[in-house]
């Protein structure tokens, strides 16, 4: 099947099974089908670049299935204009389709294979204003003033409150949290004041942030 083909089955798949699970947001929706998904995926992986699974890729990370992605965006509520924070680059995706709605997007990976990589791929969709650092994220991004929202792939053991003094008032996160030993919940945190709410969100598969190794990667 033609690359061409293989996005447009892809895509119209997926909306479909996101809309059955309510995620309908035509800014979000639109920013997804302009970035095409199988660039973003080994080459091997191709034809399941719009699948639900997990999806293996360099450095032992791995990436979202297509419907985890898209659930984890339309609950971060991105809107054009702000600033967002992504801790966790992988290939790219989730923060290339954050940059065609909002205003910057600047995006952490402690693998620098990894960062080169994805690079790549926003340069060759022309994106500019999603700029990709390699650092560990342990600590957020400190000295870039405060962003909108912020969104992480990295499990944390406690809720990570430093991250408040990076946030806007009424700004918000989404970020996995360790709630056993192998049970991780994604959570939204609102900034209210000097304090969060937080909002238990659903079960995702990720792992603990491993801090202060990026320059040995």
């Amino acid at each position: 099947m033609k690359s061409g083909m293989i996005e447009k089955e892809g895509f119209a798949a997926l909306v479909l099974r996101l809309r059955a699970q309510g995620v309908t947001d035509l800014d979000l929706l639109t920013a997804i089908e302009q970035t095409p998904r199988s660039q973003f995926v080994p080459p091997q992986f191709v034809t399941d670049a719009y699948s639900s699974r997990t999806i293996p890729i360099e450095c032992g990370s791995f990436m979202e299935g297509a419907d985890l992605a898209a659930r984890l965006l339309a609950q971060l509520h991105v809107k054009p204009g702000h600033r967002v924070l992504d801790i966790g680059t992988g290939s790219g995706f989730t923060a290339a389709v954050m940059g065609r709605i909002a205003e910057r997007v600047l995006s952490l990976e402690r693998f620098r294979t990894l960062v080169k990589a994805a690079q790549g791929r926003l340069e060759a969709l022309g994106m500019r204003n999603v700029i990709i650092r390699q650092a560990d994220g342990s600590n957020g991004l400190q000295g870039e003033g405060t962003f909108d929202r912020i969104l992480v792939t990295a499990a944390f053991d406690a809720i990570p409150r430093f991250y408040a003094e990076q946030l806007v008032h009424g700004g918000s996160m989404i970020a996995p949290l360790m709630t056993g030993e192998d049970r991780c919940m994604m959570i939204r945190l609102t900034k209210v004041g000097s304090r969060f709410e937080r909002e238990d969100l659903f079960p995702a598969p990720y792992l603990p942030l491993v801090s202060h190794i990026a320059v040995h990667l």
